[in-house]
């Protein structure tokens, strides 16, 4: 039987949910779809809120031919052949076809280029679909003919409608007595995303009897999933679970569990350039200080895998992540900052002390900007004792060194300036 995300997918606006500020009436991205004029684009959002759906509608409501394409498992030679039938449908002044490119983002920068022609002349109006920000994803040349449109996380009263609408009108499950007690659960177990809503609430549905009243409570949608977390997870629900897991054992310093967990979204195609990011954050977050060089591996290991590509990439990958494991960790500059931001809520918009104000003009150095600043440079050892703080703060401490060999050397130098002030 077809999915009940596939059976609810909506066929026009009219029954499309979420998305309104592009949407909804008077809305950007509606006002060109009624002129009947769209422009290459690019829809920028989470998974589960509509980019696929949004495309398919556009070209229903334009009567515009539709090409698919996913990013996972097409190539140059597929988008080509693509453009070559795209062409053949150009007579009669008939509008150019659509070709919908999903997870545009996992394209390299060859694939992309080989859009770039069929975009300018006008053989296909491009929409792509990306969870990840286009800026740094899509190359400048292709980005600068596309416009962008954001879609927002589905709130709960969208996420409420679509499972009520579901209830109402799908062919199999009107048919059915359900009634909604509560829609926390559900809700939850979404995330937001309106796929996962579906399959949720079409597992769980799935027990309902023609002659019995079901009730959706929060204890038996939870007690449903966690006995059918293989079906649920089906469509890839385990992808941030699986991350989490790989950045919690790389924090743990486990190689073993790290390279495991690494093996697993490898496995299930996840896209090499998700995982390098993460380990990036991972390097300053969970290692820091206790070993610096930890961000420049993290960041070459980005730059590499997008070089190389799989399945190569998974060396690259193998070998940067068994190096922060083994790593030294401390999360000394992720307390830091959560510190100087708090302080930053609390105090509100500090004064610069004058001896460290820019005075670039000689009204500003008459109002004494810079006054009294002493150059590090010019005293011994680059190093002279002054107040950078604003005065409501002097003595606030946020840095708090850990005990590791590196932060230890920080720790002594620091001392061996400020004295009491950083005597930790």
């Amino acid at each position: 039987m077809t999915p009940l995300a596939e059976r609810m997918r909506p066929t026009s606006l009219a029954n499309y949910i979420g998305q309104q500020h592009l949407v909804g009436e008077g809305a950007v991205l509606r006002k060109a779809i009624e002129s009947g004029k769209i422009l290459s684009f690019i829809l920028w959002g989470p998974p589960g809120v509509g980019k696929t759906t949004l495309a398919k509608i556009i070209a229903n409501q334009l009567d515009r031919p539709f090409y698919s394409l996913s990013a996972i498992n097409s190539g140059v030679k597929d988008i080509r052949d693509t453009i070559d039938k795209a062409k053949k449908q150009q007579f009669f002044n008939r509008p150019n076809p659509i070709l919908f490119i999903d997870e545009i983002h996992r394209f390299s920068k060859s694939q992309q280029d080989s859009l770039l022609g069929a975009v300018e002349a006008g053989i296909i109006t491009l929409i792509g679909a990306t969870t990840e920000n286009p800026s740094f994803e899509v190359i400048a040349a292709l980005l600068s003919r596309c416009q962008v449109y954001v879609l927002q996380p589905l709130s709960k009263e969208d996420l409420i409608a679509m499972v009520d609408l579901a209830l109402r009108e799908d062919e199999y499950l009107k048919k059915l007595s359900v009634k909604v007690a509560e829609y926390g659960a559900l809700l939850r177990f979404s995330g937001g995303d309106g796929r996962k809503l579906y399959n949720v609430l079409e597992l769980v549905t799935n027990y309902a009897q023609q002659d019995e009243e079901l009730v959706l409570t929060d204890e038996l949608v939870t007690e449903t999933i966690q006995q059918n977390i293989a079906i649920y997870d089906k469509a890839g629900e385990q992808h941030y679970d699986i991350a989490s897991a790989f950045i919690k054992s790389i924090r743990g310093s486990d190689p073993n569990a790290a390279v495991y967990w690494l093996a697993r979204m490898i496995e299930g195609g996840e896209d090499v350039k998700f995982i390098a990011r993460r380990m990036i954050i991972s390097a300053s977050e969970d290692i820091g200080l206790a070993n610096p060089n930890a961000l420049l591996m993290a960041t070459t290991t980005f730059q590499a895998v997008q070089a190389v590509g799989l399945p190569e990439a998974r060396i690259i990958l193998s070998q940067a992540v068994i190096y922060l494991a083994t790593s030294p960790k401390s999360n000394s500059a992720y307390l830091a900052i959560n510190k100087a931001q708090s302080l930053v809520r609390e105090t509100g918009n500090l004064s610069v002390p004058l001896p460290i104000r820019n005075a670039p003009t000689k009204l500003m150095k008459q109002l004494d900007y810079g006054k009294d600043y002493q150059y590090a440079h010019d005293f011994p050892g680059n190093f002279v004792d002054q107040e950078f703080l604003p005065k409501e703060i002097i003595g606030k401490t946020l840095f708090e060194p850990q005990k590791n060999a590196t932060e230890q050397k920080l720790r002594d130098r620091l001392k061996a300036y400020w004295k009491e002030k950083y005597g930790y």
